[in-house]
């Protein structure tokens, strides 16, 4: 497993520290898990974008083969 190292500004460390204390769980845990969804949405937004191109642009695709 690869392990990263960021700087964070002493509010922001703070704002995490009450984020994860309100929902009980350890900071890393809710970094994870926000990191996860991010990678998750941006993969969605590709998957439908690609999508409504390929849709949109269908019939000169077909044209072209």
């Amino acid at each position: 497993m690869a392990s990263i190292t960021i700087d964070l500004s002493d509010s922001q460390f703070q704002k995490l520290q009450d984020l994860a204390k309100a929902h009980d769980i350890a900071i890393e845990v809710l970094l994870k898990a926000s990191l996860e969804d991010w990678l998750n949405l941006q993969k969605g937004d590709f998957v439908n974008t690609a999508d409504y191109v390929l849709l949109k642009n269908a019939e000169l695709y077909r044209r072209l083969a």
